[in-house]
C-alpha cells in the first residue's frame, strides 16, 4: 500500500470534494481520482462515492479513514524520532492534546523541559478526546492532556493544573460593577459556552458548578475555541467562562476577566497516561507538569 495513496485518500475524505482535495495536495483532479481508484482496487472495496456536491464516505471508507490517520501519524512520529536522534536527542515523548488546553501553562511546561531535559524531544498532536484515548491504548502516544478524567480502564488520569474559573465580560458589560461576580448574577445573561461535544471536559466541570447552585443557564452560542469565545463576548453576544491560565495566554483588549465570588469554582487539567511502567523521560515530564501547576513561589 502506497503512503501517497493514503495521504490522498485522507485529503478527499476530509474535504469530501475532489476539487478541493486536489488543490490541498497541489495536484490536478484527474490524477487524484486515479489515485483513489488505485487504492480502492488494491483494497477491493469502495471507499468514496461521488455525489452531486462532491463525495461521501462509504462505511468501509469511514473505518479506513480512522486507520489511515493512525498510519500517517505513526509515519510522522517515526520520521520525527529519526530526525531527533540525528540531532542528538536521546528520547522522544509523544504528547497528545485534547480540547482547549491553557496555552500559557503549556508554554511554561515546554520551556522548562527544554531547559532541564534538552535531550528529550517532545512531539505534540491535537485531537478529540476519543482519538487521544485510543492513541494511548494503541501506543501511539506516551501521554496526553485533557479536561476530563473519565476515560475508561487502562488509563491513569492525574490532575496537574487546577485554575480558578473566571467570567469573560465585554468592556461595557453591566456585571463589571462587581469585582467578584456572583454566579446567580451571571446566569441572568446569555452565555457563550464551549461546545458540549468538542469540549466534554469543560462541559462536565461547568455542569457541576451549575448544579451546585441549582441554576439553569441561557446559552446564546456554543463555540469550539477559546479565541472565538472571546470574540463573541467582545461583540456582546453573551458572557463567557474560562480559566485564569487561558486568559493569561490569550488576552483581548475589549474583554475583561472577573473572578467568581465562589473561589472554589475551577477548571482541572488532567495528564493521561497508559497504566504501565513509565520510562525516565515520561516520569520527568510529569514532574515538570506538576511543577508548572504549583502556585508561584511554592
Amino acid at each position: 500500500m502506497d503512503l501517497r495513496h493514503i495521504r490522498a485518500f485522507i485529503a478527499v475524505a476530509e474535504e469530501l470534494h475532489f476539487g478541493r482535495a486536489a488543490k490541498r495536495l497541489h495536484i490536478e483532479q484527474s490524477p487524484l481520482s486515479r489515485t483513489i481508484h488505485a487504492l480502492e482496487t488494491d483494497l477491493g472495496v469502495v471507499l468514496l462515492r461521488r455525489t452531486a456536491r462532491g463525495a461521501s464516505l462509504t462505511w468501509a471508507g469511514q473505518i479506513f479513514l480512522q486507520d489511515a490517520r493512525r498510519i500517517m501519524l505513526a509515519v510522522e512520529q517515526t520520521e520525527a524520532r529519526a530526525r531527533a536522534a540525528a540531532e542528538g536527542c536521546q528520547d522522544t515523548l509523544r504528547i497528545a492534546l485534547a480540547g482547549d488546553i491553557g496555552r500559557s501553562r503549556l508554554s511554561t511546561l515546554l520551556a522548562l523541559c527544554r531547559q532541564e531535559a534538552p535531550q528529550v524531544n517532545i512531539r505534540l498532536s491535537e485531537m478529540p478526546i476519543a482519538q487521544l484515548v485510543h492513541g494511548l491504548n494503541s501506543d501511539l502516544f506516551d501521554a496526553g492532556f485533557a479536561m476530563i478524567d473519565d476515560v475508561g480502564a487502562g488509563i491513569i488520569a492525574t490532575p496537574v493544573w487546577v485554575d480558578p474559573l473566571m467570567v469573560a465580560l465585554s468592556a461595557r458589560h453591566p456585571l463589571l460593577v462587581f469585582k467578584e461576580v456572583p454566579l446567580e448574577e451571571v446566569v441572568r445573561y446569555p452565555l457563550v459556552l464551549c461546545d458540549p461535544q468538542s469540549c466534554k471536559g469543560c462541559r462536565q466541570q461547568r455542569e457541576r458548578l451549575f448544579r451546585s447552585f441549582e441554576v439553569r443557564p441561557m446559552v446564546d452560542e456554543y463555540i469550539t475555541t477559546h479565541g472565538l469565545m472571546l470574540t463573541l463576548v467582545a461583540a456582546g453576544y453573551g458572557v463567557g467562562f474560562s480559566s485564569a491560565a487561558h486568559f493569561a495566554g490569550c488576552q483581548q483588549a475589549d474583554v475583561v476577566a472577573r473572578p467568581l465570588v465562589d473561589r472554589t469554582a475551577s477548571l482541572t487539567t488532567y495528564l493521561l497516561r497508559p497504566e504501565r511502567d513509565m520510562g525516565k523521560a515520561l516520569r520527568q515530564f510529569i514532574e515538570h507538569a506538576k511543577r508548572v501547576g504549583l502556585p508561584s513561589g511554592a
